[in-house]
């Protein structure tokens, strides 16, 4: 199940990255306005960037610093690395991690094609991500530690990679309280970053024993239907598309199956229906390293 729902994920952004989507079309810059950027932070990055997939906006809670090395974790195509690439400088170095090749590929022609040097962007998971020990100062991402399978091993990997006095600044998507089973097992839910997320509490534990201290999970309180209210928009997952036929079985409060190319209605369901805010929250995460 694990290795399905993964293949289902990397299908889904593999069909964003190609959709065309960017931040020059309103519905994709009412996402990102929506959980949490400036209009100056959306017109200073490539609009190709922004595919409206974000929850919230995790540089902004960073404090980066120039000559700093942060690292985002699932970069999509380059939107909060851009971001943190001007905020650390020319001495400093933004990378980018992520598991879906048209993703990596997406945010290199970007950062070419504007010129953005003091980057880099690596294809990899989020659980083995190919840098060496303590050799990051910030780690940050933006709704995509939810859909990774073993989210300990993320953790982990956090803690591996920072060095002593790092700090994580995370939006995610967590649960206040347990999915209704429907919801739960729902394809259609996982890949938009809702059935897979962990509730606060064990979100709070795992970075704790991965090792971190001052871990503090906060609700941010954004509306997570505001994906739902705009046309082709919804949640983390992609729009409809003719160039993907992977067919997702959605049994949630949709209740029946859906091809890829209705995943946009059938999630905008999941979040009319399921109300949604009910059980999961937009949540800012902070952790840093003290040893």
């Amino acid at each position: 199940m694990k290795s399905s729902i993964t293949d289902i994920v990397r299908e889904q952004y593999g069909v964003t990255a190609t959709s065309g989507l960017s931040g020059n079309d309103n519905g994709v810059r009412a996402v990102a306005e929506a959980f949490g950027y400036s209009a100056e932070e959306l017109a200073a990055i490539p609009a190709e960037a922004n595919m409206g997939l974000s929850c919230g906006n995790p540089t902004a809670l960073a404090n980066l610093k120039p000559g700093e090395v942060v690292v985002d974790l699932g970069s999509g195509g380059g939107m909060d690395v851009f971001l943190a690439a001007t905020k650390v400088g020319p001495t400093g170095k933004a990378i980018g991690i992520d598991m879906t090749p048209q993703m990596i590929d997406l945010a290199r022609v970007n950062a070419k094609k504007h010129n953005i040097t003091n980057v880099e962007f690596h294809l990899a998971q989020i659980d083995q991500i190919p840098l060496e020990d303590q050799s990051v100062d910030v780690v940050i991402s933006n709704c995509v530690i939810n859909l990774a399978a073993d989210k300990g091993a993320v953790f982990v990997e956090i803690f591996r990679i920072l060095k002593r006095g790092g700090r994580v600044a995370v939006s995610d998507i967590a649960l206040k309280q347990p999915l209704p089973d429907a919801l739960k097992e729902d394809a259609m839910a996982y890949v938009g970053c809702i059935a897979g997320a962990i509730m606060i509490d064990e979100y709070v534990a795992g970075l704790k024993h991965a090792g971190f201290a001052d871990v503090v999970v906060v609700d941010s309180g954004a509306d997570l239907n505001a994906y739902s209210q705009v046309e082709g928009q919804s949640a983390c997952c992609s729009p409809a598309t003719k160039s993907s036929t992977l067919p997702i079985a959605s049994s949630g409060c949709c209740g029946e199956s859906a091809p890829v190319k209705s995943m946009h209605k059938d999630l905008a369901e999941v979040l009319s229906k399921c109300n949604v805010n009910e059980f999961a929250a937009s949540v800012k995460v902070y952790a840093i390293k003290t040893k």
